[in-house]
């Protein structure tokens, strides 16, 4: 008992003192700040204003005690005093934060308190964002294009450089977001700069809905997420829902994945019958290969002819040639 109120108490010392030199940085840039709001009934620690800028700040030494209902009321009070909300922290539970990299949780922005300094005394902000999967970056869509099409290099060539398919470097182009390694190769084939700075300041919503959905792409279904999300779908996992993720592309596509045989079967007569409902196509991706190719006409694809699709099409062609045969 005596351990745990000494440790209690020197977690409390951590974000007291990180308080303090966050609202040094703060006045060291010119911010009027307000007095820390160290009570367990606020979802804040300070607000801070310069000029038009209004920022909403809490600090943390762990930024995984942040809970659902301090960022919901975070994000409601940003959005009515037109502000931008952050956590600067310490560590996670699994480790320190490094500097350089944008952190969310629950749809906010996170920085280590290095990383904070830097943006507000230097001007430096991060390009890396971290997501379950790796570490992404941003792309300037039209720099990228720009980039291709003077150099005559096709969207094959591209994606052949890059280890991705030609539907992954369309959507680069559109301002999609990629893996640091990826957008190395890509850069270091065009010899051309191509990520942009992230502002965390700049939170829109789109893209703290983007980092939101990286950030429950997680558990056991996260290697099939990986994979459609790399033939080119945008993967939208669910919570409380019957299936586990749809792909928002050319059709919406219901995507449960399943394991055992009667989950799948259950799982199959649930989407199915969604399917029917909403008029949208519907596929169960398995484990394993199996013998049966359909279950009341919801197609089932194998992870191992998953993997072996190169393209959003290669995918759909196997769907609905499983359709046509499920119909005969």
């Amino acid at each position: 008992m005596q351990k745990t109120k000494v440790k209690r108490r020197a977690v409390t010392a951590n974000r007291e003192q990180l308080i303090l030199r966050v609202r040094e940085d703060l006045a060291k840039c010119g911010f009027f700040v307000t007095e820390p709001h160290n009570l367990r009934s606020v979802s804040f620690d300070i607000i801070a204003r310069r000029d038009d800028q209004l920022l909403i700040l809490k600090m943390l030494s762990n930024i995984d005690s942040l809970s659902q209902s301090d960022a919901d009321d975070m994000r409601v009070l940003a959005s009515a005093l037109g502000a931008s909300p952050m956590i600067i922290g310490l560590h996670s539970s699994a480790s320190e934060l490094d500097d350089g990299i944008l952190y969310t949780r629950f749809g906010l922005p996170i920085l280590s308190e290095k990383s904070f300094e830097t943006l507000m005394l230097e001007g430096i902000p991060p390009l890396v964002y971290a997501a379950p999967g790796g570490l992404y970056v941003r792309i300037d869509g039209e720099t990228l294009r720009s980039a291709r099409e003077a150099r005559s290099i096709s969207l094959g060539t591209l994606a052949e450089a890059a280890g991705v398919s030609r539907k992954a470097i369309q959507m680069y182009e559109t301002g999609m977001g990629a893996m640091v390694e990826i957008a190395a190769r890509i850069e270091e084939f065009l010899d051309e700069p191509i990520v942009v700075p992230l502002d965390p300041f700049d939170f829109t919503a789109e893209m703290a809905e983007s980092l939101r959905i990286l950030e429950v792409m997680d558990g056991a279904n996260k290697e099939i997420f990986d994979m459609l999300r790399e033939i080119g779908y945008t993967v939208l996992p669910t919570r409380r829902c019957p299936f586990d993720a749809f792909a928002r592309e050319e059709e919406l596509l219901l995507t449960g994945i399943g394991g055992d045989e009667k989950l799948v079967e259950r799982k199959a007569r649930v989407v199915g019958d969604l399917s029917r409902v909403t008029e949208k196509r519907s596929v169960i991706i398995v484990r394993t290969d199996s013998r049966i190719k359909t279950i009341e006409g919801t197609p089932l694809v194998s992870e191992d002819e998953l993997r072996r699709a190169d393209h959003t099409e290669d995918l759909m062609r196997l769907i609905n040639r499983r359709e046509r045969r499920a119909k005969k």
